[in-house]
């Protein structure tokens, strides 16, 4: 068994037991982002559901220092952790305790991995639908502040629970994300706002990063695939029985109940 695998399957029993490790055992840890994107890689093989999409961990400031990375991440969010809007989120012993507002695209063509970057033309042009998302993120680390980025990658960059909605009926193609504003609201309180700027200036600007990252790294993106950018606003503290909402403005809200 190489060593990717022996990491994934330990994760993976993190996973369905739900419970927390201090890391991956030194003998399989992986030590840069190409061995940790590697573990991540094994770990959608020995997981039952399919990838439905990804997510950019770490593209604001406010991101980074949570899980104290110096830039983003990219992981993959399983169809059994995705969840419509209203939803109830699950929340046993969740250790990050934030959720969190982002802009969600969705792929019409693959995105294969080649040589040459991928222009941001080239990603605007590939993008069917632009979607509201409100991330519930969790790590499988008692704590996720010490372990690094690969490890972090390889516990596919803290995804857990994503509320996503139906493709954005207001016009958005025209409309500079970067300055649109988004509030998060708790319990019927305005708590953060920010913009689009947060998500590496642009949410644009991101998701053509995740798709070179991809790339470079995952074996690519495929049609129907979407990518969620990473928090607009710094991540809002939830505990549980919460009842949570992001307001995107023009483009309408989500919202969601933490399980209490």
């Amino acid at each position: 068994m190489s060593q990717e695998r022996e990491a994934a399957e330990f994760l993976s029993k993190t996973w369905y037991a739900n419970t927390r490790v201090p890391s991956i055992p030194q003998p399989c840890r992986p030590k840069d982002r190409a061995e940790g994107y590697r573990v991540a890689a094994e770990l959608s093989g020995v997981r039952a559901a399919p990838v439905a999409g990804w997510k950019i961990a770490a593209t604001s400031e406010a991101g980074q220092r949570h899980i104290n990375v110096e830039g983003p991440l990219i992981g993959r969010i399983y169809a059994d952790r995705l969840l419509p809007p209203g939803a109830i989120v699950p929340f046993v012993d969740n250790v990050m305790k934030v959720a969190e507002g982002e802009f969600a695209f969705r792929l019409a063509r693959d995105m294969p991995p080649r040589e040459a970057e991928y222009t941001r033309d080239e990603v605007m042009a590939a993008t069917a639908s632009l979607h509201l998302s409100l991330e519930v993120p969790d790590s499988r680390y008692e704590d996720f502040t010490k372990v690094g980025a690969a490890q972090l990658i390889a516990d596919t960059a803290c995804a857990c629970w994503l509320v996503l909605g139906p493709p954005v009926e207001a016009e958005w193609r025209g409309v500079s994300l970067a300055d649109h504003r988004l509030s998060g609201w708790v319990n019927g309180k305005k708590v953060n706002d920010g913009s689009g700027k947060a998500a590496l200036g642009d949410p644009w600007t991101a998701l053509t990063w995740a798709v070179n990252e991809a790339s470079r790294y995952c074996g690519g993106l495929s049609a129907g695939d979407f990518v969620t950018t990473g928090t607009c606003i710094v991540p809002l503290a939830v505990a549980a029985g919460d009842e949570i909402g992001i307001d995107y403005g023009d483009f309408g809200s989500i919202s969601a109940r933490i399980a209490g």
